[in-house]
């Protein structure tokens, strides 16, 4: 068993020019938009005030950007297992063109030609829940939005298609641990300090 008071936070990276226009991007290298970098610095209040033992983070510059933001990046551990979904073919298009030659398509519901399935992005994230419960105290990942909600549905025992039902914004943190021995999510999609006025 875990230790009961462990919290594994899964911050979300800051904004680039695709997730601000509903593009799909999962390997492609982009960077932080000057206001996703604002946002980022306006959350590292919250983050400097936990006290992390293993970092992990995407090794895409999104991510990396916006741990050295949070004032994660020294130490942060870059791991592969983070990257986000590879959607393939549909690199770069948003869903609103996708569904024009497939109607009602989703990412949760749909296969990405010649990219990856939900329960292979699934796989990834049970190595890294795996790799978190393994360290001492708490962990933080820095990663992406598709990404991060299949880990939180494998971290409930969901499939991974429930990833569906956690909206996760750019930018965002929220935090998983346990209530006595089950899997919880103490807090979901929590902007930092500034951004709740």
């Amino acid at each position: 068993m875990s230790d009961p008071k462990k919290q594994i936070w899964l911050l979300r990276h800051a904004a680039t020019e695709w997730s601000k226009n509903g593009r799909h991007t999962g390997v492609t290298d982009l960077p932080l938009l000057p206001e996703g970098e604002d946002v980022a610095r306006r959350l590292r209040p919250v983050v400097d005030a936990h006290h992390f033992d293993l970092v992990l983070c995407s090794p895409l510059q999104r991510t990396r950007r916006t741990a050295e933001l949070l004032g994660l990046g020294d130490g942060a551990v870059i791991d592969a297992d983070l990257h986000e979904w590879n959607y393939g073919d549909y690199e770069g298009i948003t869903t609103k063109v996708i569904r024009e030659t497939v109607p009602g398509w989703t990412v949760w519901s749909h296969p990405c030609p010649n990219g990856e399935t939900g329960a292979e992005v699934a796989t990834r994230a049970e190595r890294v829940i795996d790799r978190a419960l393994a360290a001492t105290g708490d962990v933080a990942l820095v990663a992406h939005g598709h990404y991060l909600r299949v880990l939180a549905a494998t971290w409930l025992g969901l499939p991974p298609e429930d990833g569906r039902l956690f909206d996760l914004g750019t930018g965002t943190y929220c935090v998983l641990g346990f209530e006595h021995e089950y899997r919880t999510v103490i807090r979901w999609n929590a902007p930092g300090p500034e951004e709740t006025s």
